[in-house]
């Protein structure tokens, strides 16, 4: 009987351990790239949660179930705003990659090939440039990173403690200035390649007001732009990567 009685315990102990987890790694994974994306199904992304919550449940310190209804709704509350703020630091960095296909595309005249065929609204160029570095995150073990993230966060993070608004705030738009910035130093080689295109449109115009020079140059920009997209791709992706990897490495005090 004692035996029994010690096991129910036990069975409750790490049924409640597992559900508080559940509502941190359940609201990170719904933003997490590549696994909480809009094409992946719901049923897909459940399974995710639940198979990232066997392994950190475990691996965080123990937590007494809340003592009432008030009490389980707060931590409810804060453990889901904390794992909103920590997905959304990571989902920055896709939205970076769709801001640098956008300034490529619309520096290259590129920007309305195929500009419908993602889920969201972006050019041909963002749509490769995200599903290139989503790949190349997953088989580089994003996985992996994500669950440490989420077991070394309770470190600063204590379950059921609701982060400081300001320093949370702060936090969010420094993550917007840093995506901002990292979107613009991806797409600056077509930047560059833009300026020194319509700079050679406008000698040869000058030259030549004759020429046509519109119909001459769209083609030079289009084939540029494709060039430069399969020379500058590789170096754009690993870039990213490299800053992501950063991010999860240090959340709260990565540089770029």
């Amino acid at each position: 009987m004692n035996t029994l009685a010690e096991l129910l315990r036990l069975t409750e102990a790490t049924f409640w351990q597992a559900i508080i987890a559940f509502l941190r790694v359940g609201a990170f994974s719904s933003l997490l790239p590549a696994f909480g994306e809009h094409s992946v199904p719901m049923r897909i992304k459940l399974a995710v949660a639940i198979v990232f919550t066997m392994i950190v449940a475990p691996a965080i310190p123990a937590m007494a179930p809340p003592d009432g209804a008030g009490a389980f709704v707060r931590l409810a509350l804060a453990e889901t705003v904390i794992g909103v703020a920590l997905g959304i630091g990571l989902r920055f960095f896709v939205f970076a990659l769709q801001t640098a296909g956008s300034i490529a595309a619309q520096s290259t005249s590129l920007s309305q090939v195929l500009g419908g065929a993602a889920v969201e609204p972006i050019p041909a160029m963002g749509y490769i440039l995200v599903i290139g570095g989503l790949a190349l995150a997953v088989m580089t073990g994003m996985h992996v990173r994500a669950a440490e993230l989420l077991i070394l966060s309770y470190d600063v993070l204590p379950a059921g403690m609701f982060p400081d608004a300001s320093v949370l705030s702060d936090w969010g738009v420094d993550q917007v200035r840093r995506m901002f910035s990292l979107a613009f130093t991806l797409a600056a080689p077509f930047v560059i390649l833009s300026v020194l295109y319509n700079l050679a449109l406008g000698a040869i115009n000058k030259a030549m007001p004759q020429l046509m020079v519109a119909f001459v140059g769209a083609p030079v920009i289009t084939c540029g732009g494709l060039f430069l997209l399969c020379v500058a791709a590789p170096v754009m992706i690993r870039t990213w990567l490299e800053t992501m990897q950063g991010f999860l490495a240090a959340p709260f005090g990565a540089v770029p």
